[in-house]
């Protein structure tokens, strides 16, 4: 199979989409003349010209707004937030009109909606830094993509623009240069279907992007002293696949789910809630969770590092419940 990085991989799905079916449109602050501030968007401004790539003024509550209503009148409109910290700035538009539009209106409109939002990294600082998934995750109306491959990044686009329900998706900076193999032909990667990266018998940790790569880190460092961990990536956290993580906590009688976010409140903490109402007999030893501390994040590296799980952090973690 081809190569892609992950950032081509969504290149090709817009790119795709938008060749399979015309009434797909993309816009955002940068995302045409200058194809995205991460070149992600690169190229699709000549390919499909100024009517389905646009760029627009600084306001995302207009972007988000203008697309729910796109989308209610029959098209797909793909927008570009720029950071995932501003689905907050957007935050009228995306849950409660978005959000609920469907509901509050009879069912008379689907909402296919496609808000892209790069998220996670380092030296971006409070406001631009975040992984704001839990929020989305909180939300009814929602659907919710933590691609953390090319292939998935590819295949959970292509799916997300298809789909009848609005879906913010998340894709992290730090991955944009992973590259990957991606298979040929058409690729539709489904909602609510994790998938199991590293099979194991210790300990099961559930992770989603940059923390999935630094637990396979510590996997690979786990493995050298002969402790096997499950590694699942659950794809999608709305819809959110149960059976399998509680299949994997079956096998291995113990977890630790490990996000790029705020503790409190977090997709861990859900998670861990899932495991006490629908897997408690299975676990041998303690839930647990690790995160960011509740207070912004840094611009400086080295604090970045301080309050990030590390793939040393993620080991120290199952050495505790390996022991």
């Amino acid at each position: 199979m081809p190569t892609r990085t992950y950032s081509q991989a969504i290149n090709d799905a817009l790119a795709e989409e938008m060749q399979r079916d015309e009434n797909v449109i993309l816009y955002g602050q940068d995302v045409a003349v200058w194809g995205g501030i991460f070149k992600v968007t690169d190229g699709l401004l000549e390919k499909f010209g100024p009517d389905r790539v646009f760029d627009t003024p600084i306001s995302e509550s207009v972007m988000v707004g203008a697309g729910v209503g796109a989308a209610s009148m029959g098209l797909r409109p793909v927008v570009e937030l720029q950071f995932a910290d501003f689905v907050i700035t957007a935050g009228d538009e995306i849950f409660f009109k978005a959000g609920m539009w469907r509901y509050m209106h009879g069912g008379a409109h689907t909402i296919p909606l496609v808000v892209r939002a790069p998220s996670g990294g380092s030296g971006f600082g409070p406001e631009h830094s975040a992984c704001p998934e839990a929020f989305i995750m909180h939300a009814p109306g929602l659907l919710c993509a933590v691609p953390s491959t090319p292939e998935d990044a590819k295949g959970l686009l292509k799916q997300a623009i298809r789909l009848d329900n609005p879906v913010i998706y998340f894709e992290h900076k730090l991955l944009y240069q992973m590259r990957d193999e991606v298979a040929d032909g058409e690729l539709l990667t489904p909602f609510g279907k994790a998938v199991v990266r590293r099979e194991g018998e210790a300990v099961t940790i559930v992770a989603w992007q940059d923390m999935l790569r630094r637990s396979l880190a510590a996997a690979e460092r786990l493995s050298q002293e002969g402790i096997e961990v499950e590694i699942v990536d659950p794809r999608t956290l709305n819809p959110f696949d149960r059976e399998t993580i509680i299949e994997s906590v079956k096998k291995t009688g113990a977890c630790i789910v490990v996000e790029e976010a705020y503790r409190t409140l977090g997709v861990g903490a859900e998670i861990g809630a899932l495991l006490v109402e629908e897997a408690l007999p299975y676990l041998d030893k303690p839930f647990k969770r690790l995160a960011i501390p509740d207070v912004p994040i840094p611009t400086s590296q080295h604090l970045v590092d301080a309050i990030v799980p590390s793939a040393d952090d993620i080991y120290r973690a199952v050495k505790e419940l390996a022991d």
